[in-house]
């Protein structure tokens, strides 16, 4: 047996069954819950509980961003849409169809993640036509955290029931 093979075999190289999967895949999705359109879930909170200057750093940091979504929603937003549905259905086909374990890994991210994209451009929009200030903005980024995290519970548990499946069936059953 050569290095390189000793090496592969101790070092998982699947996807499903690799360690730094998991990780990835809980760091995505802390960072995703954390992060509500571009700003952090922990500012909302300390502008909610001590209001002053920390809701005004808020309510500009949540203007900039809103402002920098839709503007790339408007100009950009048809090519990315194209874009990533070409992707997804490439991840698709590879994943369902050719088995790519690979793929079927990407996909179980992506998918999940473009809802979150659809869903900042949805908020952001919100925000801006109702002019969002103090109360009624904490409430649509709560609104839009609780969002997220229900998604990613919702993607962390199919891609886990997945990646069991995948583990036994490649693992010490299949092959």
């Amino acid at each position: 047996m050569d290095l390189y093979q000793t090496i592969l075999e101790v070092i998982d190289m699947r996807s499903f069954s690799n360690l730094w999967f998991w990780i990835m895949l809980a760091v995505v999705w802390s960072s995703a819950s954390h992060w509500v359109l571009g700003v952090p879930y922990d500012l909302v909170l300390r502008a909610r509980r001590y209001g002053e200057q920390t809701q005004v750093d808020l309510e500009d940091l949540v203007r900039i961003n809103v402002n920098r979504t839709l503007y790339i929603a408007q100009v950009s937003g048809i090519l990315i849409l194209a874009f990533v549905s070409f992707v997804l259905t490439v991840l698709f086909i590879l994943a369902m169809f050719y088995n790519v374990e690979f793929a079927q890994a990407v996909l179980f991210l992506a998918f999940p993640l473009s809802i979150i994209a659809m869903l900042n451009v949805s908020t952001a929009q919100q925000i801006f036509e109702e002019s969002a200030k103090g109360e009624l903005l904490y409430k649509r980024l709560s609104r839009h955290r609780l969002y997220t995290q229900i998604i990613g519970i919702i993607s962390i548990f199919v891609t886990s029931i997945w990646g069991m499946y995948q583990n036994l069936y490649v693992g010490p059953f299949g092959g």
